[in-house]
């Protein structure tokens, strides 16, 4: 049971363009995998920055509201001595 070339041929060619294929979808599901990682990654840094502005935004009340009130004592404390 000898083959021949064109047999030897025909039986190999087909188990290449299958490896090819499975390694195409190995590196797009890698790909995929990878904008995926990174779409996640992005969007908790979008909400870590909206977060830190948040933040940023009541402590500049807060301080707003400290320098009011130190503002008008300090009003009162003058009328009071007037």
């Amino acid at each position: 049971m000898s083959l021949t070339e064109q047999q030897v041929a025909t039986t190999v060619t087909p188990a290449r363009p299958r490896q090819t294929t499975h390694q195409n979808r190995s590196t797009t599901m890698n790909t995929m995998h990878e904008d995926l990682a990174r779409a996640h990654m992005s969007a908790r840094l979008g909400e870590a920055q909206e977060l830190r502005a948040g933040h940023h935004l009541a402590r500049a009340r807060r301080l707003s509201r400290r320098a009011e009130r130190a503002a008008q004592q300090a009003r009162l404390a003058l009328a009071r001595a007037l």
